[in-house]
């Protein structure tokens, strides 16, 4: 397929435009005008621009790209531009999709997540700038905290921090999830009655007020709560473009 019938339908379905983000969001390097072959992974790191070329990748698409506000201007030089040359030197497209990937109500973050451990009567939450970055479901019903600490990390293969709330029950009928760095974002789901908040990382602070505030908090890796957005968003390009070939690789990021 052209790369220009690619970025029309990405555009379409993640509507980048109407978030206010950290980065630019579609296409971030201009590479091949034919696509044949995708590699997706979380971010656009060494590992991941080697592999796609290695492995002649057309594309890369990513929730991490590698432009941040940030960093602010950059030159294309040291470890920076060793990322960058694999992609430049053979025509890789780069796509990086942030909080639209986030909080999409079907293939975001969240929503993969949400579906994994089983939520229903999902809606939006994490109001950023006006616009969703997250989910908000339910159990059919009520489990025990110490039972969705097992689930999540058996479901994510990752070690969960958990700030267990004083003084609250442990059984737990309503989450919030901001998958990623989101640690402070438990106070909305405080405000909004929701009995637990899931995230990637958590902050010693966060972890002290919202066990105080009787929030029960899980962090279950930054990179561990992302995966599955670029995932389902590959399942969906394959479902919708079969002739593409594509693939997802994973990393050993334990963060």
């Amino acid at each position: 397929m052209k790369t220009s019938e690619l970025e029309l339908f990405l555009k379409n379905l993640l509507t980048p435009e109407l978030f206010d983000d950290y980065c630019p969001n579609g296409l971030q390097i201009e590479g091949r005008s034919t696509i044949r072959k995708i590699i997706f992974a979380v971010s656009a790191t060494r590992e991941s621009t080697e592999y796609a070329a290695l492995n002649n990748a057309c594309a890369l698409i990513v929730h991490h790209g590698v432009f941040w506000k940030f960093h602010g201007t950059r030159t294309l030089t040291g470890p920076f531009a060793k990322r960058l040359f694999p992609l430049i030197k053979n025509e890789i497209n780069l796509f990086g999709y942030h909080l639209p990937l986030d909080g999409h109500i079907e293939i975001g973050n969240a929503a993969a997540l949400a579906r994994l451990i089983g939520l229903t009567n999902l809606s939006s939450f994490g109001m950023y700038k006006g616009v969703s970055t997250g989910i908000r479901g339910e159990f059919e019903k009520p489990i025990h905290s110490s039972d969705l600490k097992i689930i999540l990390s058996e479901k994510l293969q990752h070690p969960i921090l958990y700030s267990n709330p004083l003084l609250t029950s442990g059984d737990i009928k309503s989450i919030g999830i901001i998958t990623g760095g989101a640690n402070s974002q438990w106070r909305e789901a405080e405000k909004l009655g929701i009995d637990g908040y899931i995230t990637g990382e958590m902050s010693e602070h966060d972890y002290h007020e919202s066990r105080e505030s009787g929030i029960h908090m899980f962090a279950g890796g930054h990179h561990a709560t992302e995966k599955l957005g670029i995932q389902s968003l590959m399942k969906l390009i394959q479902k919708e473009f079969p002739t593409l070939e594509c693939e997802f690789l994973d990393s050993e990021n334990p963060a």
